[in-house]
């Protein structure tokens, strides 16, 4: 059988779903191809725990989608089918410390930094955001543009206009920092490390790792501006939204359907081959894949350069994930009663414990002191549980897909991520936050562990059950991403597209890649038609 669209698109995670919406209303034909049995990749909601607590599986957290081009121009649209955001004007994250330490974001930073010790650390703490905000123009038109290609040049000339010499060098040299020297630079106390240093876990770095220094501000400022919405209902209603819009463009959508390889005729990417269905594109084929799928499995050998496959074979991934849902009677009575109302709490002490724990994980150790991400969505959207009752999102991002040891001396890792061994493990982290609420396990009625191994059989770009398609670190981001000899979403082969967390502007919620793919195509075609 043989089917023929305008545009395949391969893979239906954020990107995917972007690209094939983007592309759809541009009258484009558009036919989406997904392994699993439902669209969405990391996103969708499940009674994991109990009947009547719903819990978003996977991602949960939307700033950087309603921030980001992409809902810009799809979020009229996707609210007409259902979308529907819960957010809050107040507290919306905070950090606790094995001490007790509480240090909290409000929405409005001069709330934030009023509660900072050192009157000029919250000076310099208001300063930087406003900093951020002169740059942002030009810092956000680079996340969102083609670098390689004359954007690079534009975006860094509107830099050095908005921020001067001296200003563009620091934004540059920040780029370069870990979060761990840019606090100790910036800040003389405490609470910004505290604060935001555990957020870059949630951009796949580590506090030692460059470019934090770049993502401290950067986090800081998204959070101030757009809050830590989360879809009412459940992140499967985004899905839902998502797909009612798909059907009413006429996407042709096949879930349960694996690639199996791209097609390439005399140089050009001509469709993709789904079992003994065909599926033609007569402009374009979008990958939603980790560049190992697509250099090594999909395409051919001889389409593609030696250089290119060979730094796919080397592409690096980076530490495995763990999420746990918890099912509770009640909401947690925290020993800092502020925290009962946060949405999203990081249980750390800042660079000291994250570090450790990250050197830990990278090391192939269960963390003694994992860095415990405390989702409490309930605070947001109560619709997600049951009457008076609660639930926890749990997120664990210093974990080796393949443990070689514990770094406490406690558990048996020889067999791997047995349920014996993610049960011990989960122990630990829910532990940890006992600390701090000590009325959890007696409220605690049921609980659901998602290993890194679990979340490599459900998506494939999860390679080693890194949820953010590969490492996050300097040389391979930016113009590197995916990869030196590739760092363009234009591949080798005539039209062929990579998107997809592997590409730039990396993982999260945004939808870049997939907005950014679908803006080139339609606009390539407009400049076409006004020629003709």
């Amino acid at each position: 059988m043989t089917a023929e669209a305008d545009a395949v698109v391969v893979g239906s995670g954020i990107n995917g779903l972007v690209a094939s919406a983007e592309l759809a209303r541009a009258g484009w034909s558009v036919v989406l191809i997904e392994r699993n049995a439902e669209v969405g990749g990391f996103i969708a909601t499940e009674e994991r725990t109990l009947p009547g607590y719903r819990h978003d599986t996977y991602s949960s957290w939307h700033p950087l989608f309603v921030t980001g081009a992409a809902y810009g121009s799809l979020g009229a649209a996707l609210h007409e089918h259902g979308l529907e955001y819960r957010n809050t004007d107040n507290w919306v994250t905070g950090s606790v410390a094995d001490d007790g330490r509480v240090t909290l974001a409000h929405r409005d930073p001069e709330k934030t930094a009023a509660r900072f010790a050192d009157d000029e650390d919250a000076a310099a703490y208001l300063a930087m955001l406003d900093r951020l905000g002169k740059a942002l123009p030009s810092i956000g038109g680079l996340m969102g543009s083609e670098l390689r290609s004359p954007a690079l040049a534009r975006q860094a000339a509107n830099l050095w206009r908005a921020a001067g010499r001296v200003g563009a060098e620091r934004w540059l040299r920040a780029a370069l920092t870990s979060g761990r020297a840019f606090c100790r630079t910036e800040f003389r106390g405490p609470e910004v490390d505290h604060l935001w240093v555990p957020w870059l876990l949630h951009a796949g770095l580590s506090p030692d790792h460059a470019s934090g220094g770049l993502m401290v501000p950067l986090l800081a400022g998204t959070l101030h501006a757009a809050g830590l919405p989360v879809v009412a209902g459940g992140a499967g209603q985004f899905v839902l939204a998502f797909r009612g819009l798909l059907d009413s463009l006429g996407v042709h959508i096949e879930t349960g359907a694996e690639a199996e390889r791209i097609l390439v005729e005399q140089g050009r990417a001509t469709g993709v081959v789904v079992g003994k269905q065909t599926f033609r594109a007569r402009r374009a084929v979008l990958a939603s894949v980790t560049p190992g799928a697509l250099y090594g499995r999909l395409l051919p050998p001889e389409a593609v350069p030696a250089a290119v496959r060979e730094q796919a074979a080397r592409f690096r991934y980076g530490r495995g994930e763990m999420q746990i849902h918890v099912a509770l009677s009640q909401p947690l009575d925290w020993h800092d009663p502020q925290l009962s109302a946060i949405p999203l709490v990081h249980v750390s002490d800042g660079s000291a414990s994250t570090g450790i724990a990250c050197a830990e994980a990278e090391a192939g150790l269960l963390p003694r002191r994992p860095t415990v991400v405390v989702g409490q969505q309930h605070v947001l959207d109560p619709s997600r549980v049951p009457d008076g009752a609660a639930a926890l999102w749990l997120q664990l991002q210093e974990v080796p897909f393949e443990p070689a040891g514990d770094a406490a001396g406690e558990l048996d890792t020889g067999e791997g991520w047995t349920p014996e061994l993610a049960e011990a493990f989960a122990r630990r982290v829910l532990d940890r936050i006992a600390r701090h609420a000590p009325d959890l396990h007696p409220k605690t009625r049921a609980v659901d562990v998602v290993t890194p191994r679990d979340l490599a059989t459900y998506n494939p770009n999860a390679v080693h059950g890194d949820p953010y398609g590969g490492s996050a670190e300097l040389d391979q981001s930016y113009l590197w991403r995916p990869l030196p000899g590739s760092g363009r979403h234009a591949t080798p082969v005539r039209g062929l597209w990579h998107i997809g967390a592997s590409t730039h502007p990396g993982p999260g919620l945004g939808g870049g890649s997939g907005h950014l793919v679908a803006t080139a195509l339609t606009a390539r075609r407009r400049v076409l038609s006004r020629r003709d």
